[in-house]
């Protein structure tokens, strides 16, 4: 596997500006908490992931379809997780 090349906090919050509320949400708190503990293997899945368009990707994360690429599936599997977990610590 190649090296990742960086890239810039600034630039992963702009890819993580979206059409809807929700979503946004679920990836700015992943970018937040979680991003700079994956693997440069799941950042690079993460990073993929920005680039499916809004009501696929809202989908995905509410767990109502999931997508055919293992990988892909593996981050948000991953998201989902860290998102359920970051609820319960709040309640």
């Amino acid at each position: 596997m190649e090296k990742m090349e960086p890239i810039s906090r600034e630039r992963l919050q702009w890819q993580c500006r979206r059409g809807m509320l929700e979503l946004e949400l679920f990836l700015n708190d992943f970018l937040e908490f979680d991003y700079e503990s994956l693997s440069d293997r799941k950042k690079v899945l993460f990073i993929d992931l920005l680039n499916i368009i809004d009501p696929v990707l809202f989908d995905y994360l509410m767990g109502m379809d999931e997508p055919d690429d293992n990988g892909l599936r593996e981050i948000v599997q991953t998201i989902r997780n860290a998102t359920r977990q970051r609820v319960r610590d709040r309640l």
